[in-house]
């Protein structure tokens, strides 16, 4: 390659790399057009209203009312001819205040509202959480179908050389025809495995897509050398335990809980008598009457205490109580099966960073020794000492050692994330920590 194209390279992949998103750029796409997360905060805003809807119990009540009516009124006299109509109008206005001083049931339902409005923004904190998961998970899966496109294109290349040269050999006698159909055989299939990693990194670009709500175009790799951190704390019973209180689906069942407990309160409040301050300022005009010959107005003021007992409601609020109790049982049983739940996703996420980073270290290893086999396998085929198959085997075992460590880092960075998601602890921070590994 000249010098001029060597810059002109240089150049072209500068340009690509300063267009390429990584992966709080598409994370930050997700967060303003994911149709999820655009739900949750919609869900959000509608729980938030709990509360000043439930203060509207304590607060005062104003009504307001008016009347008009036409009236005709047609009077005969008996033992007399004459008949008098008299048509008049009559019409009013009240106002009525209301302001409860004792409903025990309203100031249950506003302190219930408190915890509706916390389980709300658990539950969106989760929509976050998961937003941050899904977006690492199919940016991480359009990385490893690109990484395997790329393999299936360098094994075919690879398998194309290697045909090449059987057929040369072939040709001059140095080997059989078998070598031939072998490596034949090797490319076709290399062709079948470039096509299924082409079509795979489509469908991987169109699930990232529906997150992200673009295309976001090229994105940044994982970096060669990338190394991967230790969970910290590296003590499995740690993260279980932060799990067991912090796990966002443990802290939503945990508001439900207190919203249960309060429902019975609420529904035990209906045997209490309700006190309401009752305040009424009237005012009442009438025509001239048929009784009186002459209108009226009447204005009234009035303000006194109104006490409610209830005595029997067809055993409707023995009921509504009894139902109130069943479902505090039972969402006293979900938070339990909440914080088992994640408790085990706590154990399965430590134990899928911790096998992922052995893993990882045991494929490097391999990978360097499926170098040196290759290697060693392509020496012996040119003395003879082996055949072509054997490079043809090393070549795949090769390849295939690259993709699964590929595979592995992904993994193992998901698994780290899902760690923090288990503990409730995942947040902004953490999809910019991801993106410090890769390349700019």
């Amino acid at each position: 390659m000249t010098p001029m194209r060597s810059l002109l390279a240089a150049a072209l992949l500068a340009a690509f790399n300063a267009q390429a998103a990584d992966l709080l750029d598409v994370y930050r796409d997700a967060l303003a057009n994911d149709a999820q997360i655009a739900s949750a905060q919609a869900t959000l805003e509608a729980g938030r209203e709990k509360l000043p809807q439930g203060r509207a119990g304590l607060l005062p009540t104003v009504t307001a009312s008016a009347n008009t009516t036409w009236n005709t009124n047609d009077i005969t006299l008996r033992n007399s001819t004459p008949t008098f109509a008299r048509d008049y109008n009559s019409n009013g206005y009240s106002v009525n205040l209301t302001q409860p001083l004792f409903r025990w049931q309203n100031w249950v339902q506003y302190d219930q509202a408190k915890f509706l409005v916390a389980q709300a923004e658990a539950q969106f904190a989760g929509a976050r959480q998961d937003l941050a998961l899904r977006v690492a998970q199919v940016y991480f899966d359009v990385l490893f179908a690109q990484d395997a496109l790329a393999v299936a294109r360098a094994q075919k290349a690879a398998i194309s050389e290697q045909l090449e040269q059987a057929r040369r050999a072939f040709e001059v006698g140095t080997a059989t025809v078998v070598d031939t159909h072998e490596a034949q055989s090797r490319f076709d299939l290399a062709v079948a495995q470039e096509l299924a990693a082409q079509n795979d990194l489509e469908v991987k670009r169109q699930a990232l897509v529906q997150v992200v709500g673009k295309d976001p175009g090229a994105l940044n790799p994982l970096r060669g050398e990338v190394q991967i951190q230790r969970p910290q704390p590296d003590d499995m019973q740690q993260w279980v335990q932060s799990s067991e209180q912090g796990n966002i689906n443990v802290q939503v069942q945990q508001a439900n809980v207190e919203v249960s407990a309060r429902e019975v309160s609420r529904q035990r409040g209906g045997h209490f008598p309700t006190l309401d301050i009752v305040a009424t300022h009237a005012r009442n005009s009438m025509g001239n009457s048929t009784v009186t010959g002459v209108g009226s107005d009447v204005k009234t003021n009035t303000i006194g205490l109104q006490l409610a007992v209830p005595l029997f409601q067809g055993g409707a609020t023995v009921s509504r109580e009894r139902e109130a109790a069943a479902l505090k049982n039972k969402a006293l049983a979900d938070l339990e099966n909440a914080r088992r739940t994640a408790a085990l996703s706590a154990r399965q996420a430590y134990l899928g960073v911790t096998s992922g980073l052995a893993q990882v270290k045991a494929l490097e290893a391999a990978l360097a020794s499926s170098q040196t086999a290759l290697d060693s396998n392509k020496l012996g085929y040119e003395v003879g000492v082996r055949i072509n198959i054997d490079v043809l085997n090393a070549q795949q075992q090769l390849f295939a050692t690259r993709r699964d460590l590929a595979k592995a880092r992904y993994d193992t960075l998901l698994a780290q994330l899902r760690l923090k998601s288990a503990s409730g602890s995942l947040d902004d921070k953490d999809p910019e920590r991801v993106n410090t590994l890769l390349q700019r």
